[in-house]
């Protein structure tokens, strides 16, 4: 039965292994550059044709959309050069000052023709043009080789279908959750005992970092994004975005309104001084309800990342009834700040602040809050592709897809 358990336990970390980003690149990358060199050789003049699989290579990315847009912009930059340089070589030549100006040239052109990460392309083109004798000869090959590269790089990801990271995001949706419902039960219990302000200054500290976290999570949540725009295996690629986007800006909107109670709590501590920071029964309610909160956020986050309907349904429910718990220690949290303010008048600004912050986590968690913002995301992210892409909509309209019916689908 060990064994069992520990050929099982390998084989699902081989199967996720399969799908690390850095492990798929890699794979695809080599398996479309190979190809690509092999195809050039009997197609491209040239007797080591590498730029088919150099632009194989930087033509496969880990997503559909990303390497469709890549390769799109890795031959314009590559042809623009190839035109730059074939100019310069009927009107001047290469010589140091042309060189200069070539390289002036290539840079604006690439700039103009908005090949964005390729600029560089364009003058390196040109420059490996221009320095050889036969212009015409190298400046068809190396076209010939781009194109070579760049479409075996497009079928691949079509052969080779890139995976949907729409589950990765999510794990680091909830993991950053996590790490602030950890965060979160460390300024309870510290808040219901007697720590120094030095204590709550560090704790400030750590509520701070989360920004590099969110960082993390967005160019992971960029990354899912991407997988889902041209994606044929998926349905509903708006809906996946959306849902996971507004998810992710709620819990940035908490981590900021953390770090500002961690603000206050470090001020309360220094006007207070030695005595404690809230008396003890107001302590325990401060650690009470930030509990009840740390636990919401990470419901919050299951919630958003979750695709079976029946386990939402559960996360849904889970979640309000911790909003509920934690609206109603708020409400004698209230009663006891209000009672405490009547006895020491003198921190009533930072007492009002410490339930004003809480007060707004657990605003943004409501789930009726959740569902507008998801709804006013959706009619706005619609509206621009729209405006982008009219004909789109007009294809809708003649095909009978009413504009009423697909909110109608989406609203769930």
């Amino acid at each position: 039965m060990h064994d069992v358990r520990k050929w099982t336990t390998g084989l699902h970390r081989l199967l996720r292994r399969h799908r690390d980003p850095v492990v798929v690149q890699t794979l695809r990358s080599a398996v479309a550059a190979t190809i690509a060199y092999v195809v050039a050789l009997r197609l491209s003049p040239e007797p080591a044709p590498l730029t088919s699989p150099l632009t194989a290579l930087l033509v496969v990315q880990v997503t559909l959309y990303a390497t469709l847009t890549n390769g799109i912009r890795r031959v314009t930059s590559v042809v623009a050069g190839v035109l730059v340089a074939i100019a310069f070589s009927l009107l001047v030549g290469l010589t140091w000052w042309s060189l200069a100006l070539l390289i002036v040239a290539a840079l604006g052109v690439g700039r103009l023709v908005r090949v964005e990460e390729y600029v560089a392309e364009v003058a390196i083109s040109a420059m490996l043009v221009l320095g050889v004798t036969t212009v015409g000869y190298t400046a068809w090959a190396r076209v010939v080789e781009t194109l070579i590269g760049a479409v075996v790089g497009m079928a691949c990801n079509l052969l080779l279908p890139p995976p949907v990271w729409v589950d990765e995001a999510g794990e680091s949706i909830e993991g950053l959750a996590r790490r602030v419902r950890q965060l979160m039960l460390r300024m309870g219990e510290e808040a219901a005992g007697r720590v120094s302000w030095e204590r709550r200054a560090e704790r400030l500290h750590e509520a701070r970092r989360l920004d590099h976290d969110i960082i993390e999570v967005d160019a992971d949540l960029r990354q899912a994004e991407d997988s889902l725009r041209l994606n044929p295996r998926v349905k509903e690629g708006l809906l996946h975005r959306v849902v996971l986007r507004t998810g992710l800006d709620t819990l940035e909107i908490c981590t900021v309104v953390l770090r500002v109670l961690a603000r206050t709590f470090t001020d309360l501590a220094k006007a207070r001084g030695p005595d404690p920071l809230f008396p003890a029964d107001v302590g325990a309610a401060v650690e009470r309800l930030l509990s009840e909160i740390a636990d919401a956020v990470v419901s919050f986050s299951v919630l958003v990342t979750t695709d079976l309907s029946a386990s939402a349904e559960s996360a849904e429910a889970r979640l309000s009834a911790e909003l509920n718990a934690a609206a109603g220690t708020r409400d004698k949290l209230a009663e006891l700040l209000a009672d405490e303010v009547r006895r020491d008048s003198r921190h009533w600004q930072l007492l009002g602040a410490v339930l004003t912050e809480v007060n707004r986590m657990i605003d943004e968690l409501d789930t009726e809050h959740r569902t507008r913002r998801l709804l006013e995301e959706l009619d706005r992210v619609s509206r621009e592709q729209r405006e982008k892409l009219p004909w789109l909509a007009w294809l809708r309209e003649r095909v009978g897809v009413p504009e009423r019916l697909r909110r109608k689908r989406v609203r769930p």
